[in-house]
């Protein structure tokens, strides 16, 4: 098992197998505030040379103190208000963000959708499935043999050749449905799902919620962030919810977003 901060540790001797664990999580990240006008370049440099922080910069405390152990074969809803962690979560257990304090350990490479699938506007769809799928690990003869089934699974094409435009020429709808059928062409130890099925239609969204049931089938472990509560309920048996970046509740989805929704309902 992999961890994304420091040292390897022991999982316990649970007869599930863990995929990831997270222990006494937190993440902080500094975001700058308005620009200062005229002068700024100046006292940036300043700034740099006295090594003083600029002026508005603020430290964020995006999640605190988070734990879990998710296991293999399970599908995980993190579900929560705008601003809660959420996203900030996947990427560190993507490895794509440092954990600040506490430790993220993980069994396999977990892939991080939209990011793994490294796409580019200026490429067309044909161009980016090879590329995506390169990207993930797969051989250009496994590409090949699974490109048609890539590009039928996104649907881009049931009203034109847009395979062959470029991708800048895509909605957003067209491109994370591509994205998603792109990673969803492999089997995944750690597959994390950050809002990218809610942009598709009806259709898709079944298409989808049916292959990530596969992929857990394969011995995956899904994580899926939703605004949509349906979504989570319909894909995934587990939810995490977040909130100001904390652990609120951890359970079976239909009960954790259940407590959710009531929680929104009294306005907070």
């Amino acid at each position: 098992m992999a961890e994304q901060n420091g040292n390897t540790g022991g999982t316990g001797t649970d007869e599930r197998v863990p995929t990831v664990v997270a222990n006494e999580v937190h993440i902080t990240y500094k975001v700058n505030g308005a620009r200062t006008g005229k002068g700024s370049a100046t006292s940036a440099l300043s700034r740099i040379v006295s090594r003083r922080q600029a002026p508005g910069v603020r430290e964020v405390h995006a999640v605190k103190g988070v734990s879990f152990v998710a296991y293999r074969g399970e599908a995980i809803g993190l579900i929560g208000s705008n601003g809660s962690g959420k996203s900030t979560l996947l990427k560190a257990i993507a490895g794509l963000l440092p954990v600040t304090k506490g430790r993220v350990l993980t069994q396999g490479q977990p892939s991080l959708l939209g990011v793994n699938a490294a796409l580019m506007g200026d490429l067309t769809g044909e161009r980016n499935v090879v590329l995506g799928g390169l990207a993930m690990g797969m051989s250009r003869e496994e590409i090949r043999e699974r490109y048609q089934d890539i590009v039928d699974f996104s649907g881009i094409n049931e009203k034109g050749d847009f395979i062959t435009l470029p991708m800048r020429t895509y909605s957003s709808g067209m491109g994370a449905r591509l994205r998603f059928s792109i990673a969803a062409a492999k089997s995944h130890d750690v597959l994390l799902i950050d809002e990218a099925l809610s942009t598709g239609d009806a259709k898709f969204q079944r298409r989808s919620a049916e292959r990530i049931i596969e992929l857990r089938k394969e011995a995956g472990t899904v994580f899926l962030v939703s605004h949509s509560n349906r979504s989570i309920t319909d894909t995934c048996e587990r939810a995490i919810w977040l909130e100001a970046g904390t652990l609120r509740m951890d359970g079976p989805a239909a009960e954790v977003v259940a407590a959710y929704e009531k929680f929104n309902s009294r306005g907070k």
